[in-house]
């Protein structure tokens, strides 16, 4: 029951940044008469609030996940789902650093999962990298294979994980939603969402720390079906 009220704790803080910085926002609106300001602040509402609705279906799709039939696993294209993510990354990113960029080496094309589960993790994986990097770092989205499986991982240079994070990661993923002080805004949550995600479509979360930030990939069972989506 404790473990219970903790994990409704931490989503609960976690969504109610974004919620307060909206005001905050809506309240800077209304302070002022330059244009530019006015458009830098909408597209900064725009922008949390789709942030935030992504979060909510996130959560959504974590409590129906094992619904009968509900999120099938299929072969999809890898790049496919990663060039979505990346399109969707730079529409809210377009003005600002760090940047992003893709780097695929896979041969392997073709990966066994959901495609809407896989787009949260990376899109989670990738927004997390140029939240918490500095303005003149280069994160990374990669697609390789590795023994079988594809991998796909994003490189950023934020602050490092904690320990027992990066321990829970690696062990088969979050259980429970938490918070990461170093890495505030939803990171936790993220981290959660896509662990869930990741244990039903039988991939495999991994975490390594660098001296300079983490990497945070996805494995994949690979296939050699073709895929209608």
């Amino acid at each position: 029951m404790r473990r219970e009220v903790e994990s409704f704790a931490a989503v609960a803080h976690e969504l109610k940044t974004p919620l307060a910085i909206l005001r905050q926002l809506a309240l800077l609106l209304e302070c002022t008469n330059d244009q530019s300001e006015t458009q830098r602040i909408q597209h900064q509402i725009v922008k949390i609030t789709e942030h935030t609705i992504q979060h909510v279906n996130d959560l959504t799709r974590a409590a129906s996940l094992y619904q009968p039939s509900h999120f099938v696993t299929e072969p999809v294209s890898v790049r496919k789902i990663c060039n979505q993510v990346l399109d969707a990354v730079s529409s809210f990113y377009k003005n600002k650093q760090p940047k992003l960029q893709a780097h695929y080496t896979n041969k392997k094309h073709l990966a066994t999962a959901n495609p809407e589960l896989l787009y949260s993790i990376i899109y989670n994986f990738c927004t997390n990298a140029i939240r918490y990097s500095d303005q003149d770092s280069i994160n990374k989205l990669t697609i390789s294979d590795r023994q079988g499986k594809i991998s796909i991982g994003v490189r950023d240079y934020g602050p490092a994980l904690p320990t027992t994070i990066w321990r829970e990661l690696n062990q088969g993923g979050l259980t429970s939603p938490t918070i990461i002080a170093m890495r505030p805004d939803r990171s936790g949550l993220d981290l959660y969402i896509s662990s869930q995600f990741a244990q039903y479509m039988h991939a495999e979360l991994r975490a390594i720390r660098h001296h300079d930030g983490t990497t945070l990939s996805v494995e994949l069972p690979a296939t050699t079906q073709a895929s209608l989506w």
